[in-house]
């Protein structure tokens, strides 16, 4: 990524460009990313994810998709460091785990439309197995809200990582 353990000081430091790269990087969504950066400088790290909070609240859902594109299914390898880190639960998965997630994976963007999308940070294959099947039975409507928080989630744990010293992987 690049952007990993910025600080706050070096986040509010960066050209508008730069970081809303590194905004980018956290969340794929251009509106999400300009409204975050245009609140810059930031006192402390509340009130950053604060400004994320309601930015992605604010989203409608055109930009939400767009986030989601910047997201790699669970278990695909070709995921970005950030996605790898993440999923790191789904390495240790067995290959029928891993099966039965690629394929829930199709059913889910057969009855959705989108990549699904879940905080996977600390969670197992089969944990993540056992989520993704269970959301299979949702109505449309449902799993877009829940899409938005597992999305709010992501965000908040990438933003602590570019605010975090030397990419330690701390918690919001």
């Amino acid at each position: 990524m690049g952007f990993d353990g910025l600080g706050l000081d070096g986040f509010n430091a960066l050209p508008d460009d730069r970081a809303e790269e590194a905004l980018l990087a956290c969340c794929a969504s251009p509106v999400w990313a300009r409204e975050v950066g245009a609140g810059r400088p930031y006192g402390d790290a509340d009130r950053l994810f604060g400004v994320a909070d309601d930015a992605l609240a604010r989203m409608s859902e055109d930009d939400i998709d767009e986030a989601l594109a910047g997201h790699p299914r669970i278990g695909d390898r070709h995921a970005t460091e950030w996605s790898r880190r993440e999923q790191a639960g789904v390495g240790d998965a067995g290959s029928a785990t891993r099966r039965r997630l690629a394929a829930g994976n199709q059913a889910y963007e057969e009855r959705f439309g989108h990549v699904y999308l879940v905080c996977a940070t600390g969670r197992s294959g089969e944990d993540l197995l056992a989520i993704l099947e269970d959301r299979l039975g949702n109505d449309p409507q449902a799993e877009r809200a829940i899409v938005r928080a597992e999305l709010g989630k992501i965000n908040r744990i990438r933003l602590q990582k570019l605010l975090s010293d030397a990419g330690t992987e701390g918690e919001p």
